[in-house]
């Protein structure tokens, strides 16, 4: 597997554990975390009561950020903030194009703050979309991102989106000196995952249309499924709305249609691993099939979900092992978001040196 050498497959069997968890219910991830972090969750929680720190997370597109964000928050609570940089830029920009509310006091902002070779004129030209010659100044994200965590109380910090291209490592590498309050420890982030599983996570993902729940009708199903006679397919209820799950416009293509966007990815996580100076963490959201017994316990490894109708038109769903091919041609499962997270917080913990 990639990066084998500095970062060895991580274990998520702990001896003398051998309860089967439900990782679908906060209950039972509470329950995980407890019995396999226990004392990694604990040091953290008393370093959060006093300290912050700053992780940037680097990875493919639909590799699962604000998953792990999430998660991070429901074991460690508000504490967490998630910056995505590309959603900040889209905001203001539309903020900007269509003349918002907040226009006026970010203007402010950028007039105190913003210092780059790009006049501020034409960055907010290039921002709003009205210059395609232009391309968006990395000082102007820095910027923006800036001003999103003035607007927090102090927290630990993912940001999402930052560097995005390989000339904006050298400011990622100093950006916590940008921020006057944040002299704390911060952290590279890496996440390693096979493009197969990226193209069947999007060519599946649904989501709810009242309430933007997303799910996956091949790998993340909800308890209520119907079939539709007229298209002979399969569709998801909400659980929480009870209407059916509705696809996005172009996910069908799946990876084919951010194949650029992926390559570049690939190539800012390989260059993550010549940085100096800054811990680096690997989450690998992989496991190769002929370790997966060795290294992690069954009820981790993502399962595949197939449904039949019966006789009297209910739907059953039927769960079985997913098994598909990394980047390497090597055959593997897909590791469930907890298991992953669990790798983040023990790798954390080592690098906060707890």
């Amino acid at each position: 597997m990639k990066y084998e050498k500095e970062f060895p497959i991580f274990s998520t069997k702990v001896e003398g554990v051998n309860e089967k968890f439900d990782l679908s219910s906060p209950e039972g991830r509470s329950k995980y975390f407890e019995a396999k972090a226990g004392k990694e969750v604990a040091k953290l929680k008393e370093f959060l009561k006093e300290n912050t720190f700053i992780a940037y997370l680097i990875a493919k597109k639909s590799a699962g950020k604000g998953t792990y964000t999430k998660l991070m928050r429901e074991v460690f609570g508000d504490v967490i903030g998630h910056i995505s940089a590309g959603d900040i830029v889209r905001s203001v920009g539309k903020t900007f194009k269509e003349n918002g509310s907040e226009k006026e006091e970010i203007l402010t902002y950028l007039k105190k703050r913003y210092r780059g070779y790009m006049s501020l004129e034409d960055s907010l030209e290039a921002l709003s979309g009205r210059s395609q010659d232009k391309l968006l100044p990395t000082e102007l994200i820095l910027t923006l991102v800036e001003r999103e965590i003035d607007k927090m109380d102090k927290k630990n910090l993912f940001i999402d989106g930052l560097p995005r291209d390989l000339d904006q490592i050298s400011y990622a590498l100093f950006f916590r000196n940008l921020i006057d309050y944040r002299n704390d420890p911060d952290v590279f982030v890496a996440i390693d995952i096979p493009e197969a599983v990226i193209d069947e996570r999007m060519k599946y993902r649904v989501i709810c249309p009242t309430c933007q729940m997303p799910r996956n009708t091949k790998l993340f199903t909800t308890p209520d499924v119907e079939y539709d006679k007229e298209t002979d397919s399969f569709y998801l209820m909400c659980e929480d709305h009870k209407v059916r799950m509705i696809s996005k416009e172009g996910d069908d293509a799946g990876i084919e249609s951010i194949r650029t966007r992926i390559s570049k990815d690939q190539i800012l996580i390989d260059k993550m691993f010549s940085i100096h100076g800054v811990p680096r963490i690997l989450l690998r959201n992989a496991m190769p099939v002929e370790l997966a017994s060795e290294y992690a316990d069954e009820y981790e490894l993502t399962p595949m979900y197939n449904y039949e109708v019966r006789e009297d038109e209910k739907v059953i769903t039927k769960e079985t092992p997913w098994i598909i091919e990394d980047d390497e041609g090597i055959k593997v499962h897909s590791l469930m978001a907890p298991a992953v997270l669990l790798s983040f917080i023990k790798q954390l913990s080592n690098a906060l040196e707890l």
